[in-house]
């Protein structure tokens, strides 16, 4: 279920305080909210590497992220 979607700041944020994609799969989700991570600028401290060690984490939800953070000119950190 797509929850309703408000401005906050100028971002679109979902009534649950995320920016996340909503088009994440169930388990992408529930890895990255039970990691903590909620807003889309906190994946910017983060390598892909880090981000693919969490259960629920694949490629699919990776390139997602990757797409959703180049929306907003930004970028996974770099390294391992």
């Amino acid at each position: 279920m797509l929850t309703i979607l408000i401005s906050e700041g100028g971002r679109v944020m979902t009534a649950n305080g995320t920016d996340l994609p909503p088009e994440l799969a169930k388990p992408a989700q529930r890895a990255l909210s039970g990691a903590g991570y909620v807003k889309l600028e906190q994946f910017t401290k983060l390598s892909e590497p880090e981000i693919l060690k969490l259960h629920g984490m694949g490629p699919k939800a990776l390139e997602q992220l990757r797409r959703a953070l180049a929306a907003k000119g930004l970028t996974f950190r770099e390294g391992s």
